[in-house]
């Protein structure tokens, strides 16, 4: 006799069982999905009304009920809450709605799923309410009607040295268009709590503490603000900083840092103020031992304020700590107190006599003849500077041609040149027989000038 196969028997009874089991389980399925033909899903929100498990033709109670009790609370950005109520606005549900398309997409048999996932629906015609009425309520809103304060954004402070961040404004001002946008969005989806802030139906700053831009420009007004610059005039000095500069910056509406270019050239004006020497009267001691004062001329440090200013505008944009002298026009040979140094010419029109110094060695000196001043051609005074030399040059007027050896120009067309066709100097001789305005030298004085002498050598021009 065979033995009886209890494995084999056992795995028959087990299949029988699953079998079983699943097939109870797809029944019950079916069964509770013939539920879900006219009830709705479990978590199944319509225009924020939980009608979860409710059945299709309970529904228009449902709604009429709620909006019975309808409410909505406004929340301001300062805590205080004001309330609309569907009394207020003559809020209505519905009926000729189109709620059953939410109807047919909740297929029955996919019911499950509502385990898992909300199902939130807004339908636009499920509420009613009187336009007229909502806008009246509006605009008698507390909000809308109290006392205005302006948002404003970020701005900056300069103190001790750097700057500071002064915190933004939000204020209470709302977006009227944005406050009847959302609110009446919040009464077709049946949603009761309001946050106005949130919502934004604040008008806000534009940029707060916070922004990425606001960081980035007070990181900009800071590095320049650190630009220090030291003007060399000599032995004295100018200290330029923060503590001026900050004065020549502003932010815009966007942020934007600007350096105001008439005060960066209003600053250079008044340096060259203070430090332009060109015709400054200057106290000057003469070969023949008298103290006497020289106006006028062209001679002295001058500080070019428009090149100089784009200089400076870097220095700052740079943020340099740095020494230096300003660009200038054009410059004397010292900053001693008479500027003149040791070198120069000295032309005395009295005595129609020049005396030329190098490096405070009297290298040559005689007598001249100057401008005519009978005819209004006297030789101008003042301290000048030689503008260049050159040899062998035609001098041309309104009446005159003239071939020199030696042309040292330093006013103009005036300057100190040899004159072949004169057989003597000095004396009054300019007096009736004159230049016109040039000073005439004896070929010998001429070229010993010529040979010593550079551009920028001091050209002093005087009376006793």
């Amino acid at each position: 006799m065979k033995g009886i196969n209890i494995k084999g028997i056992f795995k028959i009874e087990f299949k029988k069982n699953i079998i079983i089991l699943i097939t109870s389980i797809n029944i019950i399925y079916l069964i509770i999905s013939l539920y879900f033909v006219n009830h709705y899903f479990l978590n199944t929100e319509i225009n924020g009304i939980d009608v979860s498990l409710k059945s299709y033709s309970d529904i228009d109670k449902i709604f009429i009920d709620y909006i019975n009790e309808y409410e909505l609370h406004l929340i301001e950005r300062n805590g205080e809450t004001e309330k609309i109520t569907a009394k207020d606005i003559g809020m209505q549900y519905n009926k000729k709605n189109s709620i059953y398309k939410i109807n047919q997409m909740q297929i029955s048999i996919k019911w499950a799923c509502s385990f898992f996932y909300d199902q939130k629906y807004y339908v636009k015609d499920l509420f009613i309410y009187n336009n007229d009425s909502l806008n009246k309520k509006i605009n008698d809103l507390n909000c809308l009607n109290k006392e205005i304060i302006e948002p404003k954004t970020v701005s900056f402070k300069y103190l001790n040295g750097s700057y500071k961040i002064i915190k933004e404004v939000n204020g209470n001002k709302i977006n009227k268009d944005k406050l009847i946008e959302v609110i009446k969005m919040s009464i077709l989806k049946g949603e009761t709590y309001l946050d106005l802030n949130k919502n934004n139906c604040y008008y806000n700053p534009r940029y707060t503490i916070i922004s990425d831009k606001t960081i980035e420009t007070m990181n900009l007004l800071n590095k320049y603000v650190k630009a220090k610059i030291t003007y060399l005039f000599g032995s004295k000095n100018e200290i330029l900083d923060g503590n001026i500069t900050n004065e020549w910056f502003s932010v815009d509406e966007n942020l934007e840092v600007t350096i105001n270019e008439t005060n960066v050239i209003g600053y250079l004006r008044l340096l060259g103020k203070k430090y332009d020497t060109v015709g400054t009267a200057r106290n000057f001691k003469t070969s023949t031992d008298k103290i006497v004062e020289v106006k006028g001329g062209l001679y002295g440090w001058k500080i070019n304020a428009a090149d100089e200013s784009k200089a400076l505008l870097e220095n700052i944009k740079h943020g340099e700590i740095i020494e230096k002298e300003p660009i200038y026009i054009q410059k004397a040979i010292s900053r001693d107190k008479d500027e003149i140094g040791n070198t120069y010419v000295e032309i005395n029109i009295t005595k129609q006599h020049l005396w030329f110094y190098k490096k405070g060695k009297l290298i040559t000196q005689g007598n001249i003849v100057t401008g005519n001043p009978t005819k209004g051609n006297s030789t101008k005074l003042g301290i000048y500077m030689l503008n260049y030399k050159q040899k062998w040059v035609t001098l041309i007027g309104e009446d005159y041609e003239a071939k020199v050896n030696y042309w040292m120009p330093f006013y103009g067309n005036i300057g100190i040149h040899d004159a072949s066709w004169r057989y003597s100097f000095g004396k009054e001789i300019y007096k009736r027989n004159g230049t016109h305005g040039c000073v005439n030298v004896p070929l010998y004085l001429a070229k010993i000038i010529f040979e010593n002498i550079e551009e920028g050598i001091p050209i002093i021009v005087y009376e006793e």
